[in-house]
């Protein structure tokens, strides 16, 4: 099969691998119909992160048809429509069951990995998968961006959200202009936020964080954003930040604009080589983040508002790419050209 590799910082290469196959009895062997590249996959890439030369891919969103399953699989069958979500929570232990599924307790290997790939391996798929009624080709392409966000990116946005408590009539501030932060603006306006300022520079993404709920920019960053933010918050600052970037500068900003009281909901993947917690001491504010709770938000709520037509969030794909045009995929996102790049990998 084809399958993207990670030839080296600033190259992704398709090259023909063996298939997978079941190795574990609660194993799924998905064949993909969608993927995607990640805001986090661009750490490495851009030579940010250690990553081995010739290693898999760590594409780890998709959407596909069920091709096989281990003998401990009773919820999906071959044929079945999934969405594969990044986490692979197990539904019965304490974290899973207090709806925080991507710390799952059961096990270790608990996120994808290589799904920018026309099969992939998901371990522990019993609970996780997230079962999509009928088949890819009732829906529209559309439909299929937006459902293809439901495993990873709209979840990891909604629990920003959820994290931060956001309620209805709070003022936000969503720290990122990517697919996650554009997500997340989505969130605070399914749990009510009244003030919802985005953080962008680019006219594209501010005019869909405007569509999706923003009703404020700031587009400078450091001491310049904090003043204009403390200035459309007349001076109190924000009830929920949600920060989606996972920046020192993100971090720090983050600490600098809520008010006292506020909870800061961190989704972002980090990349601070330190932090100072005398602010949120001082200011009594709460961090709370973690990897999204993905398959909870989906079966409880997400999954439903998407095909209800409630929200819309596959708006963040605004390129869309083959798999051998992956490099490609890759490059449109590193250079901005894309908010986030969408792989059509089979009917």
């Amino acid at each position: 099969m084809k399958a993207a590799v990670f030839a080296k910082a600033g190259q992704m290469v398709v090259n023909e691998i063996e298939k997978p196959t079941i190795q574990q009895p609660d194993d799924v062997i998905i064949r993909v119909v969608r993927a995607c590249v990640c805001g986090s996959d661009l750490w490495a890439y851009r030579g940010l992160d250690d990553k081995a030369a010739d290693s898999e891919n760590s594409g780890h969103e998709s959407i596909g048809i069920v091709d096989a399953v281990g003998d401990a699989i009773t919820t999906v069958k071959p044929g079945d429509f999934v969405i594969a979500p990044f986490t692979h929570g197990c539904g019965h232990c304490p974290a899973c069951l207090a709806g925080f599924d991507g710390v799952c307790q059961s096990h270790t290997d608990n996120f994808s990995n290589g799904n920018q790939a026309e099969y992939v391996r998901f371990q522990h798929g019993q609970w996780a998968l997230v079962k999509v009624p009928g088949q890819p080709s009732d829906y529209s392409e559309g439909m299929l961006k937006s459902l293809l966000t439901l495993a990873d990116v709209m979840a990891t946005g909604y629990h920003a959200a959820r994290v931060a408590h956001v309620k209805a009539g709070d003022t936000v501030v969503v720290l990122g202009d990517g697919a996650v932060g554009q997500c997340a603006i989505i969130a605070a306006k399914m749990l009510g936020a009244k003030q919802i300022i985005s953080t962008s520079r680019h006219a594209d993404r501010q005019a869909l964080a405007k569509e999706f709920g923003a009703t404020a920019n700031v587009a400078d960053r450091g001491d310049d954003a904090v003043k204009q933010i403390m200035a459309l918050t007349n001076g109190a600052g924000a009830d929920a930040v949600l920060e989606c970037v996972g920046t020192e500068l993100s971090t720090e900003t983050a600490m600098q604009v809520g008010r006292p009281g506020a909870v800061i909901g961190r989704v972002g993947l980090p990349h601070t080589t330190k932090m100072d917690v005398t602010a949120p001491f001082y200011n009594n504010f709460s961090l709370a983040g973690e990897p999204a709770s993905v398959t909870t938000y989906d079966k409880q709520r997400l999954l439903k508002a998407v095909l209800d037509g409630q929200i819309n969030p596959g708006k963040v794909f605004t390129k869309s790419f083959t798999l051998d045009q992956i490099d490609d995929a890759y490059q449109a996102m590193a250079k901005r050209e894309a908010i986030k790049s969408f792989v059509v990998v089979s009917d």
